[in-house]
């Protein structure tokens, strides 16, 4: 088990395909879309942060068996969205994150496609979204099926490498360049980071001038800055601020003329 001494095993896990729909402070009214196991958490980092609690394991692409099936997942949007049709409910979103990190399934293109003929069927007013902790998007197929969508929301919570590894744990083969270049060549896109103190902090001055460079080499659309929001893996870690939060999304609008918001 991929934990650390007195950690977790992952808990508050989404018990299905499609769960909501959720009123978001980013998105709205969203139905998510878990393409992951329903009894485990896939995920290719061990972020200290993370609310579902410690990844269990390493992801091994060559273990599928326990990943829903394109037609499976298609199937279970399609009945969920043809139910809120019918009930006249209008979502802002349906997005895809789930148990992990969404991008690791893969078959992700066929069930992005299914799902967008589904949106445009059942919920022509929905932006397709995906949440994503950017690591596999150096990959050029991965940044083909993220071009499906028309909200790509990418993770990047610090702009040197020791952070990251230290906040956010990569399990596989991780190069920050890789990830930096994969996501500027995806474009408009949202960057989430969360800012936290404690353990592990990633608010530092050097730590941030580093990730607001990142930031103006990416070019984001918006940058979306938050913090602790739930019980974190890592009891180590402490929520920031409001006041901080709004000081960063501050520096970043003044360094790099990109709009960021606080949540």
């Amino acid at each position: 088990m991929v934990q650390e001494p007195g950690g977790r095993k992952p808990r508050g896990l989404w018990e299905g395909i499609v769960y909501g729909p959720i009123p978001s402070r980013r998105l709205g009214l969203s139905l998510g879309v878990n393409v992951l196991p329903i009894a485990s958490k896939l995920c290719s980092f061990n972020c200290r942060y993370c609310q579902l609690g410690w990844t269990p394991r390493p992801p091994d692409p060559e273990r599928h068996e326990d990943l829903p099936t394109p037609e499976l997942i298609v199937k279970a949007l399609e009945e969920a969205l043809s139910a809120l049709a019918e009930g006249g409910t209008s979502l802002d979103t349906i997005t895809f994150s789930g148990n992990g990190e969404p991008t690791l399934h893969p078959s992700l293109d066929e069930i992005a496609q299914g799902s967008k003929a589904l949106r445009d069927r059942y919920a022509p007013q929905a932006k397709l979204a995906i949440l994503s902790n950017s690591s596999t998007v150096g990959k050029e197929e991965v940044r083909q099926t993220l071009h499906r969508f028309d909200l790509k929301i990418m993770k990047l919570d610090a702009g040197d490498e020791e952070t990251i590894r230290r906040l956010n744990r990569p399990l596989m083969s991780f190069s920050l360049q890789e990830v930096i270049e994969g996501v500027k060549a995806l474009e408009e896109v949202i960057l989430q980071s969360l800012f936290v103190r404690g353990r592990v902090s990633n608010i530092q001055p050097e730590i941030l001038a580093l990730w607001i460079e990142r930031v103006r080499e990416i070019r984001p659309l918006l940058v979306q800055v938050y913090s602790l929001d739930r019980v974190p893996a890592d009891r180590g870690l402490e929520k920031v601020e409001r006041n901080v939060l709004e000081e960063i999304a501050r520096l970043v609008e003044e360094r790099t003329g990109v709009k960021a918001e606080v949540y």
